[in-house]
C-alpha cells in the first residue's frame, strides 16, 4: 500500500505496515456508536426529553450526594460546553425536573438537585432501559465491560486534543476558504 494513504502513523495501530485493522475497527466502532445514539435518542424520546437533556438529568440524579455537582461538573462529565449545558438543565428545571439549590459552602454556586418528578422519569424508563443495554452489551464479559470502560475514558479524555489538531489541519487544506 501507498504510505501516503495510511490513516495513521502510530506503530500500535498498525499491522503489518497497514492500516486496514485500524480502518475496520473504526467502521465498527461508528456503527456501534450509531447504534448508541440512536438507543440515547429512544430513551430521552420515552420520557419525553432531549439526548442532552435526558444525561443531563441522569448525570444529576446519580451524582454523589456527598459532593453537590453543579452545570460544571455535569458538561464535564458529558464532555459539553458549560453553556450549552446550562440551557439544557435550565429547561430541566422549567419542567420541574431539576431544582437548583443554594451550594452548601460556595453561595456563588448551584446546586443541581433531581426533584420527585425527575426520580419518577428515571424510573418509568428504567423498565426500558435494562433489556436495550443487557442487549447492546451482552457480548462482553464482565473483564471485557471493565476494559471497555477504562478505554472508552481515556478515549473521552483524548477527543477535545484531536479535534484541535482537526481545525488547524482544515485551516490548512487546499479546500479552505474556498
Amino acid at each position: 500500500m501507498d504510505e501516503r494513504l495510511l490513516t495513521v502513523t502510530r506503530p500500535e495501530l498498525l499491522s503489518e505496515a497497514q492500516d486496514t485493522a485500524f480502518r475496520a475497527m473504526l467502521y465498527d466502532f461508528f456503527a456501534f456508536g450509531s447504534t448508541l445514539e440512536t438507543a440515547r435518542t429512544g430513551f430521552a424520546s420515552y420520557v419525553g426529553l432531549t439526548p442532552t437533556q435526558y444525561f443531563s438529568l441522569i448525570v444529576i440524579a446519580r451524582a454523589d450526594p456527598k459532593a453537590p455537582v453543579g452545570v460544571n461538573q455535569v458538561a464535564a462529565r458529558l464532555h459539553l460546553s458549560g453553556a450549552f449545558v446550562t440551557n439544557e438543565i435550565n429547561k430541566l428545571v422549567q419542567e420541574g425536573l431539576v431544582d437548583k439549590r443554594p451550594h452548601p459552602t460556595d453561595g456563588r454556586r448551584v446546586q443541581l438537585v433531581a426533584t420527585k418528578a425527575g426520580w419518577e422519569k428515571l424510573t418509568h424508563l428504567a423498565a426500558f432501559q435494562r433489556p436495550v443495554n443487557d442487549a447492546l452489551f451482552e457480548t462482553l464479559t464482565e473483564e471485557e465491560f471493565r476494559q471497555l470502560g477504562a478505554i472508552m475514558r481515556r478515549l473521552a479524555e483524548g477527543g477535545p486534543r484531536a479535534l484541535q489538531l482537526a481545525k488547524y489541519y482544515e485551516g490548512k487544506s487546499p479546500g479552505a476558504g474556498a
